[in-house]
């Protein structure tokens, strides 16, 4: 039977932090004290006007390579999570196929906003084991600095732009033990973006509009509930995971969630507080930072999981 493991991890912040007073200097009606109390994010980095989605991709993809000893050309599967492409089509995939110099691998983006690279890697663990694909890179990229109505505190202060990406490969025995995914589109209008272009206009709102309370309430309940469901597939309990790495939205939801799972702060990866909200680019942010400061060893088991827009949730169980 083939089973898939992550071989290596690599990722990407652009430019330089950008602290909660260096919002307030450039005008944002807003405080430190406000954001970080509420929020604890601190930092998070902008791309520059010259920056892309693709380009953050191919700098968390070169490092995921090297890390797991592998050239672009040994992929044969690449999946891209992002809500930010570069353009409407080709797919950022595709542009960063052809940037990482890789031919005739298949190649697609998937579109579940802060949920992305939870369902990327699921459905890239499926076609692994499916056989038809021995080695993937996985990507979660944003520039969601793009789509954000820098006059709307509420919303603007909670995002950065990121990527990060995993190189996922068959294996003998089991990496990947378990995931659980969920949407539900009754809960698209607390959290979304309503707008598109149309006659090279464009129409409706072209920014991210956000229901904070109503999102709270929902991801709590939506994050506990997918990790207890991924958990018990697996036959695990969640107090006997050695890490929770949850989307890096908020430190109130991150704290309540690991509340609901029985587990103790120490045991749970944060970095929101250096690039917060980064969509679908958070949780492989994250992992990354665990595997560079040397927190996540071989053989531990580690559960992800996200939440967002659509509304879509959902979780992945791995022994790393």
């Amino acid at each position: 039977m083939m089973f898939a493991r992550i071989a290596g991890v690599g990722s990407y912040l652009p430019g330089a932090p950008v602290s909660n007073d260096d919002l307030v200097a450039r005008g944002i009606d807003t405080s430190d004290e406000w954001i970080s109390t509420r929020t604890g994010i601190r930092f998070r980095h902008l791309a520059d006007a010259a920056t892309t989605t693709s380009d953050l991709a191919v700098e968390a993809s070169q490092r995921a390579l090297q890390s797991a000893g592998v050239s672009a050309a040994d992929i044969d599967l690449i999946i891209v999570a992002t809500s930010t492409p570069d353009y409407v089509f080709p797919s950022v995939a595709c542009m960063l196929q052809g940037r990482l110099g890789n031919s005739g691998a298949t190649a697609f983006d998937v579109q579940a906003v802060c949920s992305g690279f939870v369902y990327a890697l699921t459905i890239t663990e499926k076609f692994i084991r499916a056989g038809g694909h021995r080695r993937a890179l996985v990507v979660g990229a944003e520039v969601f600095s793009r789509i954000l109505d820098w006059q709307d505190r509420s919303t603007c202060v909670l995002f950065g732009d990121g990527a990060g990406a995993v190189v996922l490969e068959a294996a003998d025995a089991p990496g990947i033990l378990a995931s659980s995914l969920h949407a539900d589109g009754a809960y698209r209008d607390i959290l979304c973006v309503p707008g598109n272009v149309r006659d090279g206009q464009v129409t409706g709102d072209p920014f991210l509009r956000m229901d904070g309370q109503a999102v709270f309430r929902f991801a709590v309940k939506a994050l506990s509930e997918a990790a207890q469901e991924c958990c018990e597939s697996a036959g695990v309990t969640p107090t006997q995971v050695d890490w929770l790495i949850p989307h890096q939205a908020n430190i109130r939801i991150i704290e309540a969630t690991a509340r609901k799972l029985g587990l103790d702060m120490s045991k749970v990866i944060v970095t929101v507080d250096s690039h917060g909200n980064t969509s679908a680019a958070s949780v492989p942010l994250a992992l990354d930072a665990a595997v560079r400061d040397g927190r996540l060893q071989r053989g531990q088991k580690v559960l992800l999981e996200g939440v967002g827009g659509g509304f879509t949730w959902g979780a992945v169980l791995f022994e790393f």
